[in-house]
């Protein structure tokens, strides 16, 4: 058989089933890998939120230490120790307003995607496609979190920490001596990790009502064509029914006449005369045992009646 022939070509059918086959083992595939994506996106989201390295000294810089978004370290000039301050139970004692409104916003980011990853149970209780566009839209707003996040905090780069830290230079969106740390640079990584993943979520979220749509219409059009033959086959037997019920009946269409010859009265038995009850006889009336018996009038007699 030469490949690619008419011969060797799949029915429609069969090539739609194989098709349908391979899709949802490649959507599988995909939603296993966004699966694993999506929980080490949730791990850089706590990193990110928890570790102080979002911006530090450099080699000019009058002081030594790192700052986060909440929690900060900075030397005293005199000895490599760095005091260490700041924590999000003690929100007031954050530096600055920007850095408090970004630690809000990275905190809820961090808190999306946590949430997200929770949703995973839902598989079993929803229906596919729902729970993909739901981790979508909650992957979609830890992206735009992050965004808010990284660029509300440079906002509080003129605090006095920060200058006590990087010098006199420094300034709102101006670091002076200081430099970004990979902390910024994660969280900044995270926004392009949030919009691909939440872009897929909703790709297979659709791709899975599609492929609901096309198995529901599949089973309906099975459905119409088992009607439709179970409509044939019924037609069918009514027709043989009427064509050999007839062959079949016992009686002819033509009605006979039977004769019945009634005998003599004399060859009838005769009721007993000790009955008390009323004495009958085809030919013979008596009401009582003690009165003569009546003759009826037999027109018939000697006749044959036809029924």
């Amino acid at each position: 058989m030469i490949p690619g022939s008419a011969a060797s070509m799949l029915p429609s059918a069969e090539a739609a089933k194989l098709y349908q086959t391979n899709y949802v083992r490649n959507s599988r595939v995909i939603g296993l890998l966004w699966a694993i994506f999506t929980i080490l996106f949730g791990i850089v989201n706590v990193t990110i939120f928890s570790q102080p390295y979002w911006i530090g000294d450099g080699v000019d810089t009058p002081q030594a230490g790192y700052f986060g978004l909440f929690h900060y370290c900075i030397g005293d000039g005199l000895s490599r120790e760095l005091a260490c301050q700041g924590s999000f139970t003690e929100f007031s004692a954050i530096p600055s307003g920007a850095f408090k409104a970004a630690s809000f916003f990275i905190g809820m980011s961090m808190m999306l995607v946590v949430t997200c990853i929770g949703c995973f149970s839902l598989f079993f209780l929803l229906s596919t496609s729902t729970v993909y566009k739901i981790c979508g839209w909650m992957q979609a707003a830890s992206g735009v979190c992050l965004v808010l996040g990284c660029m509300i905090y440079p906002d509080g780069w003129d605090s006095d920490e920060v200058r006590r830290m990087c010098g006199e230079q420094t300034d709102k969106y101006s670091l002076g001596a200081c430099s970004m740390r990979w902390a910024y640079i994660l969280a900044i990584m995270g926004i392009l990790d949030a919009l691909i993943l939440s872009f897929l979520a909703f790709v297979l979220g659709n791709r899975q009502d599609g492929l609901m749509s096309e198995e529901l219409l599949a089973e309906s059009k099975v459905q119409v064509l088992q009607h439709q033959l179970r409509g044939v086959k019924q037609s069918r037997s009514v027709g043989e029914r009427n064509t050999t019920e007839p062959a079949s009946l016992p009686f002819t269409s033509t009605c006979q006449k039977p004769s019945v010859t009634f005998s003599s009265p004399s060859v009838l038995p005769a009721a007993p005369t000790s009955s008390p009850a009323l004495r009958w006889s085809p030919m013979h009336f008596c009401p009582h045992v003690s009165d003569p018996c009546t003759t009826l009038h037999r027109p018939w007699q000697g006749q044959r009646l036809l029924l």
